[in-house]
């Protein structure tokens, strides 16, 4: 069938790491040899900033000007205090290059108060030629500060069949039991499981689904019930997405900030 015309443009698989003081990314610097995105999935958590060590891998970069002269203005390199809010992406969902090695990896407060707390902390191996998805998740503790963090490796696979798109699932609501995320497609009505039943704080496979609109439901485990609904997403064939669930899976309302979600970001 025609793919919706709304579908959204391919994502760039890559973007580089170098940071000046400011910690926007330097684009000119060498291409590193792994790469990572960045969720801030932490139920009530602050805008956070991304780091492997000490180094800032993601930031948020804002307008400014130097008064009282108006033309003391710029539009870019100025790191603005908002960061990575709840329920977004660092480097707008596009993944960031690390070089490969053993990592502290944080979420870091990135609002004046509490300014460089780290929220998160998750030690990894981050090896050369793999991807990666990091998650701060949980529920935020405004006390101690505390959230939790995961990272999971996304193996994106290497041989792409260009009639079919792919999909796999990632549980970042802690307190949901194991999860199963099922697609609808809009035209067949036929549904179809993507992968099996998912814990928190991993991953499922990637599965491949025909290109179609289809309407997306989350199930626990041997339930018929669905618990976590999404209607009306694209999978293009040819691409890599991942379906990502955060909230709190307790809640019912369907405009509660915290409610059960779905997210969905392209791999490639």
């Amino acid at each position: 069938m025609t793919i919706h015309r709304s579908l959204a443009a391919l994502l760039g698989l890559a973007m580089l790491s170098a940071c000046g003081d400011s910690g926007i990314q330097d684009i000119t610097a060498p291409a590193p040899g792994a790469s990572v995105k960045f969720f801030n999935f932490g139920l009530n958590a602050p805008s956070v900033n991304f780091f492997a060590n000490d180094t800032k891998l993601t930031a948020t970069s804002s307008t400014s000007c130097t008064p009282p002269t108006p033309a003391a203005c710029t539009t870019t390199g100025i790191e603005a205090t908002t960061g990575v809010a709840y329920g977004s992406a660092g480097a707008s969902g596009l993944y960031v290059g690390v070089t490969p090695g053993q990592y502290s990896v944080s979420g870091r407060i990135a609002t004046p108060t509490d300014n460089g707390v780290a929220i998160a902390t998750t030690s990894t191996n981050i090896e050369s030629g793999k991807w990666y998805s990091y998650y701060v998740s949980g529920v935020y503790d405004a006390a101690t500060k505390k959230a939790d963090g995961f990272i999971v490796e996304d193996p994106i696979p290497t041989t792409i069949d260009p009639t079919r798109g792919y999909v796999r699932f990632v549980n970042a609501i802690s307190n949901s039991s194991a999860l199963t995320l099922f697609a609808k497609s809009a035209t067949t009505g036929v549904e179809y499981p993507v992968g099996g039943a998912v814990a928190y704080k991993s991953a499922g496979a990637f599965t491949t689904l025909i290109g179609d609109i289809y309407d997306l439901n989350v199930r626990a485990a041997g339930s018929t019930a669905n618990i976590i609904t999404r209607t009306g997403v694209p999978f293009a064939p040819g691409r890599v997405y991942t379906i990502s669930a955060r909230g709190d899976i307790t809640i019912t309302s369907t405009t509660a900030a915290n409610r059960p979600v779905l997210d969905n970001t392209s791999n490639r």
